[in-house]
């Protein structure tokens, strides 16, 4: 089984019944990355009868329990109950090395490569015999990054298959050009800051708190002190347990970061860490940091605003025309960030939190180039990267027109697309 995670909002949960195999049936459950949405139905699957060995790479196995610890938060269970599943996982759960080749039951092999999307992803390349001296290669893409991420490798070249399982999530579009993103986040937070407001910025926990402190860092080592900036000595508050707890995570694997940040951290200069970043861990803090003066930047979960210590900061925060909120990430229908982004820029715009009206004062920005997932340009430059074109690739994790317009492009380039 290939990744076992809970679905987007709005999506139905099929369950494990109607499915082909039993979980109890299964002999193995890869872990392509720790996103909850390719992750989080692993304590379900255990429930209902799944003993089999869960594989992984070395930062996915350290991210899993934190991960899945957060997400159980949110449900039903007891505290014994998590317990229970959380010491399952971790016996059950083995991390392995990239581009190596490791044997399965009857003589299946697999090997792991980098997939850039976030620390610890994954695509898994599988060799199968058939009896006929000719095995069967089967990649499945997991989900695929950018190249240029910040702390993450870019991905590997795939090796050659007869079937591509393969992401489609950007199938259909490109990204903004990423090289200029930090001068671009400097730009905002300067004409933001200078007012002495604060900068609220909703972030996953999970890559997009990292590469914001990482960029951030970036930013605050390049400021002559004596040019007047706003930035100067600016104190940066990441108000997220989780946040918190994958970012030390990311700082105890520095051995699975790309050239760049080895580099930095040989130099002395840790790149996701700095003076004045502060840490914002018990509920107590997080009072305490409602209240904290302008000039500030507030990184808070989530990164859609539909729940977590972001919703105190926009309550308390949004009615100032002295503050501004920065989004870089995409902000789904039906969400509070969608919301601020779409009436924010309107007269008397205002959005309903806790179901009291807020009026949104506050400057509404929106920064492009903080996509995780590679764009139809990359995905077709990775499959292109494999050297002889796959048997045939089947599109998934993607939405019908994504996929359509991956497929399109495929063909066009003489794929077999399913």
């Amino acid at each position: 089984m290939i990744d076992c995670g809970l679905p987007m909002a709005g999506d139905s949960i099929a369950p494990f019944t109607d499915r082909p195999v039993a979980p109890a049936d299964i002999d193995y459950l890869f872990l392509t990355h720790a996103h909850i949405d390719h992750i989080g139905r692993v304590p379900d699957l255990i429930d209902a009868g799944f003993e089999g060995e869960i594989l992984c790479s070395h930062p996915t196995k350290a991210l899993l329990i934190p991960m899945l610890h957060d997400a159980m938060g949110f449900s039903k269970r007891s505290k014994d109950e998590v317990k229970r599943l959380e010491a399952a996982i971790d016996e059950l759960s083995w991390g392995f090395e990239y581009q190596q080749s490791f044997r399965l039951n009857k003589g299946v092999r697999f090997k792991l490569g980098r997939a850039g999307h976030i620390l610890g992803s994954s695509f898994v390349h599988f060799t199968i015999p058939n009896g006929d001296g000719k095995p069967s290669k089967v990649l499945f893409s997991g989900d695929l990054g950018c190249k240029g991420s910040p702390i993450l490798c870019d991905p590997d070249t795939p090796d050659p298959c007869d079937l591509l399982v393969m992401e489609s999530t950007y199938g259909n579009r490109n990204h903004e050009d990423r090289t200029e993103r930090v001068e671009r986040l400097e730009k905002v937070l300067r004409k933001a800051l200078s007012d002495g407001g604060k900068v609220f910025i909703p972030a996953f926990s999970l890559g997009r708190t990292q590469e914001l402190i990482y960029e951030i860092d970036r930013i605050l080592s390049n400021i002559n002190p004596g040019d007047g900036s706003p930035l100067n000595g600016i104190p940066v508050f990441v108000d997220s347990p989780l946040g918190l707890e994958i970012t030390n995570i990311y700082a105890s694997l520095s051995e699975f970061w790309d050239r760049e940040s080895q580099a930095l951290l040989k130099e002395g200069d840790h790149p996701i860490d700095f003076k004045t970043l502060f840490s914002v861990r018990s509920y107590r803090d997080h009072q305490k940091a409602l209240t904290v003066p302008g000039p500030a930047i507030i990184i808070a979960g989530s990164g859609m605003c539909s729940g977590g210590r972001i919703i105190d900061h926009l309550e308390e925060g949004l009615g100032d025309e002295k503050n501004d909120v920065l989004f870089v990430g995409y902000q789904a229908r039906g969400t509070l960030g969608r919301d601020i982004l779409t009436y924010g820029p309107r007269k008397n715009g205002y959005a309903r939190i806790n179901g009291e009206k807020v009026f949104i004062n506050a400057e509404v920005h929106k920064l492009a180039g903080y996509s995780a997932h590679a764009d139809q340009k990359e995905l077709v430059e990775w499959v292109e990267g494999m050297g002889e074109k796959p048997g045939k690739i089947r599109l998934v994790h993607g939405e019908s027109d994504a996929q359509e317009g991956l497929k399109r492009v495929l063909e066009d380039r003489g794929y077999r697309v399913e």
